[in-house]
């Protein structure tokens, strides 16, 4: 048993070290692709990655301690078994089973011979029920076979190869039987995948929520939040690619920042019929329908509302870094004044999270400030020329 919470442990390990990458970019993808956020095939689709390391680290570890596998072999060591069912035989000889003699059928399970196996057939199993969900059709079960011995065939190779020559010699079987028990058990897996999978959304169920969603246009909170996101990453990255053009100074800073913000939040959208690059990049745009006011104004408010709450934050932040000696007569008023600053931009930090969060929780019953106080609201009708484009790559 030790020897699979090893690499269970290293699965979890490296899993949570991937989730904390992947997590926003599966949102942009989830969001951009659907336009909402399913928490049955996000659960599917982590889990799945979990479970393919899972699967590889089961294989490969635990790892040789020297690569010098070879010193600790013996001359005439075979790599290779590619007799089929020589695991038939080794249960059968070593179980001391009669076979005309039904209690003595326990003793098929006492083996190890049993157990190595068995955890060759389940160790692709889940791999069946994967593949089930994403092709659906049951007529993929050709399909499901093939993968299954493909990939039952990249782990053999790869401990037959000594993981492609980092070690000098091999330091696990390549076993026909392995590739024979591999592949039913994704076969397996295909076939009860429907029991399964009956406790999460089908695609079908998603592709539905998903045209609804599209159909009543709906842009749900996270996907204006990851736009604000993506944003506010262009302006951090554009910055520091252009910040060497200038003299290393607070001021040149702040001025380049808000020039940045005003390119960003306010020269864009108006030059892209209400689309930053956020927004576009989760496929919505921001309007005010039938206002006979031009629609600078809107998005000027809009701009003005995200910079001032930014540049508020910022020159809080560089009142509380002034340093005054303790020998100062201001000393102590400065400590006050610290302690007050730092009090308001908890408080304003406070505000955003909770205004954040209704925002969330209430859906598309509530804007963003930086939107309700612009009188915009996120759409995904696209406008003439967002169509034409439309069709012309069609």
């Amino acid at each position: 048993m030790l020897t699979y919470v090893l690499p269970i442990k290293m699965a979890v390990f490296v899993f949570i070290f991937a989730s904390f990458f992947l997590v926003i970019p599966w949102l942009l993808y989830s969001y951009r692709k659907y336009g909402f956020f399913s928490v049955g095939y996000s659960i599917i689709s982590f889990s799945f990655i979990f479970y393919m390391l899972s699967a590889l680290f089961l294989v490969l570890l635990p790892l040789p301690e020297t690569r010098d596998t070879c010193s600790f072999q013996s001359a005439n060591t075979v790599y290779y078994s590619l007799t089929p069912f020589t695991f038939v035989t080794d249960v059968a000889k070593n179980s001391a089973v009669v076979w005309s003699q039904p209690a003595t059928y326990i003793g098929i399970i006492k083996q190890s011979a049993f157990w190595q196996a068995a955890f060759n057939f389940l160790l692709l199993l889940p791999f069946g029920v994967y593949i089930r969900y994403f092709f659906r059709d049951k007529r993929y079960w050709k399909h499901a076979l093939a993968a299954g011995f493909m990939l039952s065939l990249f782990y053999e190779v790869t401990q037959v190869t000594g993981i492609y020559g980092i070690y000098n010699c091999p330091y696990r079987l390549f076993d026909v039987d392995d590739l024979l028990l591999n592949s039913l058990g994704t076969l397996a897996g295909f076939a009860v995948a429907p029991i399964v999978l009956a406790l999460f959304p089908s695609k079908e169920t998603i592709q539905s929520k998903r045209h609804h969603i599209f159909e009543k246009d709906i842009v749900t909170p996270i996907p204006q939040l990851l736009a604000l996101w993506i944003d506010v990453l262009v302006v951090r990255i554009s910055f520091s690619l252009t910040s060497w053009l200038f003299p290393a100074y607070t001021f040149y800073d702040y001025m380049l920042y808000s020039m940045l913000y005003l390119i960003v939040f306010f020269v864009i959208p108006l030059c892209w019929n209400g689309k930053t690059i956020g927004t576009n990049f989760m496929r919505y745009r921001l309007t005010n329908a039938g206002s006979e006011k031009p629609f600078w104004s809107y998005i000027g408010r809009r701009f003005l509302a995200l910079y001032l709450t930014w540049l508020t934050i910022s020159l809080l932040g560089e009142t509380n870094q002034l340093d005054i000696p303790m020998s100062s007569a201001f000393y102590i008023t400065h400590v006050l004044v610290t302690l007050v600053l730092i009090l308001v931009n908890l408080t304003i930090w406070a505000v955003l999270i909770i205004h954040v969060l209704l925002v969330i929780v209430k859906k598309d019953r509530r804007l963003f400030y930086f939107d309700s106080v612009a009188d915009l609201v996120p759409t995904r009708k696209l406008t003439d020329s967002d169509r034409e484009n439309v069709l012309s790559e069609k």
